[in-house]
């Protein structure tokens, strides 16, 4: 009888040549389960989803709850399901009042699309712009707003009218003109290697975007949810964007993204034609559900609070002279090495080690550190401890 393994090799598409074959039975917390019972810190919570941790209790009795009551019913936006209204109310609680209407879609690349397509419809311009080392997502219209072509080589044509801007180059703003629909920005950029925008900057991108009657888009499918150390990341800068994306995190393990604005923008979805934007599981009342129970834990535990103090611990604890720099904010980190293959050899070992970690798409000589927002401070140093052994055995020092 074949192996799991091997099944998954049979019949799984795969997205590399040699994708890790890690085998998890649990998880629960910050830990992940092998099929031997062997303990693993999941140090990058599911690539920035598991903000509350894995199998949360108060999730897993919202999904089951909600999952007995009824799962899906109609497309999205023909019926009146209590979990999508009750989701939005809560996240238009949580947010500016110009950000008070959302459509729930499936993933965060579908938030990019359903944002891309408004922008157009609302403006009446064809223009975007995005920023290098960007990551959007991989549908056609996603990835047409990354700029490097190392992921996307053989896949194009993408879509034309697309420009490329360098993150936190003031200069560069006088791209954005009277044909821009809308730029796309994450305020700290995830797979660039964690970028963090500059307060100057991000005053400037957004005086420019009001100027030339360009949207803002905000792209806060990593950094949202408290990750940065507020429940979202423009609010470190008082800059409130036109219109802002979330997944990831948002749904406590369950796949849910979305894209929200005021009601005056989102409105023209709706006419002209109607049914201008459409999808079949987005909003899925399973999903919402654990949305809410996630978004709840959030405010009702105090996490977001002490993730600032708990990123600033991993930054005492990691110093070593291998280390180049440390970015980032709250529990959005990124620690650099001299090469790829020193931070895959640190990476490697530290799974045998029992802590999961990773490099980024456009960085790949830095180590990611984005772990459950729960992890407490014995979890912290435990994990610093790990890392520091793994580099000083990889570089001899």
């Amino acid at each position: 009888m074949l192996t799991q393994r091997q099944l998954f090799l049979k019949h799984n598409a795969q997205t590399s040549p040699t994708p890790l074959l890690l085998e998890f039975v649990k998880a629960q917390g910050i830990y992940m389960y092998n099929t031997e019972g062997k303990k693993y810190i999941d140090l990058i919570a599911g690539i920035g989803v598991s903000n509350i941790g894995h199998c949360h209790p108060t999730v897993v009795e919202a999904v089951k709850k909600q999952a007995e009551t009824y799962m899906h019913l109609m497309v999205y936006g023909e019926f009146v399901q209590t979990p999508q209204v009750n989701f939005a109310e809560a996240l238009a609680s949580v947010l500016p009042e110009s950000l008070n209407c959302t459509y729930f879609v499936n993933s965060g690349t579908e938030a990019v699309e359903g944002a891309m397509k408004l922008a157009k419809r609302y403006t009446g311009r064809k223009g975007f712009i995005a920023c290098k080392n960007a990551y959007h997502g991989s549908t056609q219209g996603a990835e047409s707003l990354m700029e490097s072509d190392f992921y996307s080589a053989g896949y194009g044509p993408f879509l034309p009218n697309v420009s490329f801007i360098n993150h936190n180059s003031i200069a560069e703003l006088s791209k954005i003109t009277l044909d821009t629909a809308a730029v796309f920005i994450e305020p700290i950029q995830g797979e660039a290697g964690i970028r963090v925008a500059d307060q100057n900057y991000m005053v400037a991108l957004r005086a420019r975007c009001k100027k030339t009657g360009t949207l803002l888009i905000f792209d806060e499918i990593q950094s949202g949810f408290g990750r940065s150390g507020k429940m979202f990341a423009f609010e470190h800068y008082n800059i409130i964007p036109d219109v802002l994306l979330l997944a990831k995190g948002i749904g406590g393990g369950m796949p849910i993204g979305a894209f929200i604005s005021s009601a005056e923008i989102m409105s023209v979805l709706s006419h002209s034609p109607i049914l201008g934007h459409m999808t079949t599981f987005g909003g899925h009342p399973v999903c919402c559900a654990a949305g809410l129970a996630t978004l709840n834990t959030l405010l009702n535990e105090n996490i977001v609070d002490d993730v600032e103090a708990k990123g600033d611990l991993f930054r005492s604890l990691l110093i070593h002279p291998a280390i180049k720099e440390i970015r980032g904010k709250g529990l959005m980190l990124a620690i650099e090495f001299e090469d790829f293959e020193t931070n895959k050899a640190i990476i490697d070992a530290c799974i045998e080690d029992g802590l999961i970690s990773d490099w980024f798409l456009h960085c790949s000589n830095s180590m990611r550190i984005a772990p459950p927002l729960i992890i407490t401070k014995d979890e912290i140093k435990t994990s610093c401890e790990i890392i520091l052994k793994n580099i000083s055995l990889i570089t001899n020092s």
